[in-house]
């Protein structure tokens, strides 16, 4: 990811929702030593803050909905989550939760595109985002995976106002030029109960001995370490409730 700091219409946060929240802590800070806390109050419901060092960099919370899958989530930042939530609907896709004011942090939105992948929005008040990208244990990369990419496109476009750089096997989402992102289109190898989805990749600094690490934690290897031109190394993850996630290093 060419980005370093949260910016308006690039990944700005990803959360996870889980049903063990717990064990869920436990994973993640073997796999990437992450220190979770959990915020005190009632109605926060658990929503726990993830951290390398003192920087906030993603976050664990239940399962707030009983349809509500163990995934992770990717929230893109907006200026205005009100205007941006009617840019989703005239470009085909659907609002699912808001606009709506998270205490005095930001005001968020769920919504879905219209190829049937799940993303948020934040508005950010007080908290911008994550406070830390591409660092071993931060995110640093996003990726859609869809069986529509002509239509992601034309929707992500006329939301965000994404660049497009897109070659015959991957495609690359940027702003203002700066790619954060891909897409990759779902073929027959995915099994049709998959849905489209955002992926989060987290950077480490080494991919192998991180599987090795999810594995010995409970987790599952998806897709096996494995060398991306001569530039990259990436794998794909599951932690022990079923969530997916991505990890890679630059070589």
């Amino acid at each position: 990811m060419k980005l370093d700091k949260p910016v308006t219409g690039g990944p700005c946060w990803t959360e996870l929702g889980t049903s063990d929240l717990e064990g869920a802590k436990r994973f993640y800070a073997e796999l990437f030593g992450w220190r979770a806390e959990t915020d005190p109050r009632q109605e926060a419901g658990g929503y726990s803050v993830a951290h390398l060092g003192d920087a906030a960099v993603a976050a664990l919370s239940p399962l707030y909905q009983e349809s509500q899958p163990v995934a992770w989530n990717v929230s893109f930042a907006v200026r205005d989550a009100d205007e941006s939530a009617g840019k989703v609907t005239a470009a085909g896709g659907t609002v699912l939760l808001g606009p709506m004011d998270v205490f005095d942090v930001g005001r968020f939105t769920v919504a879905i595109d219209p190829t049937g992948a799940v993303f948020q929005m934040w508005q950010a008040r007080s908290f911008p985002g994550a406070g830390l990208f591409n660092a071993p244990g931060s995110l640093g990369w996003v990726e859609l995976l869809t069986r529509a990419p002509e239509r992601a496109v034309h929707f992500y476009t006329k939301v965000f106002g994404w660049s497009v750089n897109a070659s015959e096997h991957y495609t690359q989402w940027g702003v203002d030029g700066a790619d954060f992102g891909g897409m990759m289109a779902m073929d027959d190898k995915f099994p049709h109960e998959v849905p489209p989805h955002w992926l989060p990749y987290f950077a480490v600094a080494d991919v192998d001995g991180a599987a090795a690490t999810a594995t010995a934690a409970g987790g599952t290897v998806l897709m096996e370490p494995r060398s991306v031109g001569d530039v990259r190394r990436i794998g794909v993850l599951r932690d022990p409730q079923g969530a997916m996630f991505g990890v890679y290093a630059e070589t």
